[in-house]
């Protein structure tokens, strides 16, 4: 039997060369203080736009929409149909084997992440090794549930591999998860899962991986029949993956969720319920309490045909050239100081998300500017990722609690942090030109002067420049 993806429509054969001319507004302009001007979207690793070959397939489905399980008309047939089968092309798009392991889906990574940690039978003084690196999605719910223990980094950024071994070392049995990002939204360091995995094995312990910002890359194998390298829980988000219609997908033992009482309970997770109990139902229903975000699930199932379609080696070639050709023109700006590695030459061993800073701007005026006058969307700050940023920027433990004690006043305008521009499978070469053709002006000083900081948001915006955005989309 062929898998899900093995086989493609026409409309879904897709290439490269497609890419950009079917991106959703593409051609969309944008006001700036010189006028309108053609948007670029360098703002993915936080969302991916999506295509009209996408929208134009979830808008199909809509006529068929209705709500599943349990339905007896066409309708609910059919969209129960194409919920299940969804589930099986994610499973098959990570390599899960579905006899052992569950999909569940969830709002996003966060939710996910968050179920997962309230699922897990932790006892005292149980240990959670997460590391330096890690969104505060996978830092911070490990918190309410274990002891956390932070793996600590290099001096380039990347994971410590010999803190890691030492932690396992210590800690001992007492380490039941070891939770890691696939890849850093800060820097783009892919970590080594192989041997995250390999090694938590022999400790006895679990390992689950953060894929939001691995899985539109990359791709990820479960490796559910190796036992020495098998991730036993992945995480990732739908909107991340050209496919902004809000779901996230846990997948994971399919005993871990087999046992005791759901996270969340309500219609969908039972199969009778009487005035004195309740009995659940069966996996995955059994963890996806009410209505399911089912046009999320389809517009998923949709983009990874289309990733299938693309391939992963054109996908990484193309991007990574992207990577390569911006990291060695930021190079030739002075002013310009680049976070992690900046080697063009090892753009294909790391994802494009590039932080950086321009000497003497604050990072948040940058972005304004960027915005403001170069119709170029990036993000500014620390990307939920504050202990990381702060450890890039070696921001003393003084300055630290300074800034806590300015950002609960309710001034966030010395919040350390960098802008990042990341790419996705659609931006172009040109795209890139006319980025650093506005780095090289914010350098030399050529921007608008008169620019006002807003203290409680820590964000810059021109004087006298308002925006009708009723104008653009009317509510």
């Amino acid at each position: 039997m062929p898998s899900p993806t093995d086989i493609l429509t026409e409309q879904e054969k897709v290439t490269l060369r497609d890419l950009p001319s079917l991106l959703l507004g593409a051609d969309t302009t944008v006001p700036t203080l010189h006028g309108p001007k053609k948007y670029i979207n360098f703002d993915n690793a936080a969302s991916t736009p999506t295509f009209s070959h996408i929208a134009s397939s979830v808008t199909a489905f809509l006529r068929w929409y209705s709500n599943v399980h349990r339905g007896t008309g066409f309708k609910s047939q059919l969209s129960s149909w194409a919920f299940e089968q969804s589930r099986d092309i994610v499973a098959d798009f990570v390599g899960a084997d579905l006899k052992q392991q569950v999909v569940i889906f969830t709002k996003n990574t966060t939710e996910a992440i968050n179920k997962l940690a309230n699922r897990l039978p932790f006892e005292k003084d149980d240990v959670v090794l997460t590391t330096l690196m890690e969104h505060h999605s996978n830092e911070l719910p490990w918190r309410r549930v274990a002891r956390v223990e932070h793996i600590g980094l290099n001096a380039d950024g990347t994971i410590s591999t010999e803190d890691f071994s030492e932690k396992l070392k210590r800690f001992g049995s007492r380490v039941r998860l070891v939770a890691i990002t696939g890849a850093s939204n800060v820097t783009g360091y892919i970590n080594d899962l192989d041997f995250f995995a390999r090694e938590t094995h022999r400790a006895g312990a679990r390992i689950l991986v953060d894929a939001a910002q691995l899985a539109p890359h990359r791709p990820i194998d479960m490796k559910a029949g190796d036992d020495e390298h098998k991730l036993d829980y992945i995480v990732f988000s739908a909107h991340k993956v050209y496919a902004p219609f809000g779901v996230g997908v846990l997948i994971g033992e399919r005993e871990t969720f087999e046992q005791g009482d759901p996270e969340e309970v309500g219609g969908g997770v039972v199969d009778i319920v009487t005035l004195e109990e309740a009995y659940w139902t069966d996996l995955p229903e059994k963890e996806e309490a009410g209505t399911p975000d089912i046009i999320g699930v389809v517009a998923l199932a949709k983009v990874i045909r289309m990733i299938q379609s693309i391939g992963w080696d054109e996908i990484i070639r193309h991007e990574s050239e992207l990577t390569a050709y911006a990291l060695e023109r930021l190079k030739q700006i002075p002013q310009v100081v680049l976070y992690g590695d900046s080697d063009p030459n090892h753009a294909d061993q790391r994802l494009g998300v590039i932080s950086l800073n321009v000497k003497d701007v604050p990072h948040a005026l940058v972005a304004a500017i960027l915005s403001y006058e170069g119709a170029i969307g990036v993000r500014s700050g620390c990307f939920c990722a504050h202990l990381y940023v702060k450890s890039l920027l070696n921001v003393s433990d003084e300055d630290s609690k300074t800034l806590e004690q300015q950002i609960l006043s309710r001034d966030r305008s010395q919040l350390p942090g960098t802008i990042r521009m990341s790419f996705g499978i659609y931006n172009t070469r040109d795209e890139v030109d006319r980025f650093l053709e506005m780095i090289r002006k914010i350098a030399e000083g050529d921007y608008h002067q008169h620019y006002l900081l807003n203290k409680e948001k820590g964000e810059y915006a021109p004087d006298g420049f308002d925006i009708d955005f009723q104008q653009y989309y009317p509510l």
